[in-house]
């Protein structure tokens, strides 16, 4: 589903990634270990089409995946159904004036009628269990409530893949273990999951493969 093949990636001449080469199987789900500042965020925001390869090719079921590509509007509207993407802020992601219309977004850019878009909305909702927010303001939310809103985001659009950069952080006990508890159910579900994260007993929990980042930007794959 997911393929990288010798990628490379710099800021500003400063390598990022270095000659990576990984693919992830429908249905699988992948830990992303390394240290920080050793780009593993830089590869969530390339595997979801933010970012392009400058070296190397990037194909997401079998397609390649460049900057053209993603200029494409309808294509780039099938991809962005396709792959959901949780920031590790969760409040750079949420810009509607309430949680329903957070919600209600994704699936309105689907074209659903109104009728599936609510469904879609209170199922979220209840799944994520904010049903008590819907009328308040995102920026008012504190950590923990921003990053269930912005899964419910994602939820409501349904994509195949799922990208999620260091979801414990920031998050208390118990929404640590709501958090672990949803990632089971995405893989249950048969999802493809990415995520990035500096706790090894999370990965080795739940994770079918680990791509451990080295200082060098480099990434080895282990099964």
């Amino acid at each position: 589903m997911i393929e990288l093949t010798d990628v490379c990636y710099a800021y500003d001449g400063v390598p990022a990634l270095r000659h990576v080469t990984a693919a992830a199987a429908n249905g699988e789900t992948v830990a992303l270990l390394g240290p920080n500042g050793a780009g593993k965020s830089t590869l969530l925001r390339l595997v979801n089409g933010l970012i392009f390869p400058e070296v190397g090719q990037y194909l997401f079921e079998g397609t390649e995946i460049t900057a053209r590509r993603m200029r494409e509007h309808r294509y780039a509207k099938w991809f962005h159904q396709r792959v959901g993407y949780v920031w590790q802020n969760p409040a750079v992601q949420l810009f509607s004036a309430s949680v329903w219309e957070e919600l209600a977004f994704g699936p309105e850019q689907m074209g659903l009628s109104a009728a599936e878009v609510r469904q879609r909305v209170e199922d979220a909702l209840a799944f994520c269990g904010i049903e008590h927010l819907a009328a308040r303001a995102p920026y008012t939310l504190s950590g923990g409530e921003q990053k269930r809103t912005a899964i419910a985001a994602v939820l409501t659009m349904n994509p195949a893949v799922w990208t999620l950069d260091e979801p414990l952080a920031a998050l208390d006990e118990a929404g640590a273990a709501w958090l672990t508890d949803f990632l089971r159910a995405l893989k249950r579900a048969g999802k493809t999951v990415l995520f990035s994260t500096h706790d090894t007993a999370l990965a080795d929990a739940l994770a079918d493969a680990r791509w451990r980042f080295t200082p060098a930007r480099e990434v080895r794959v282990e099964r």
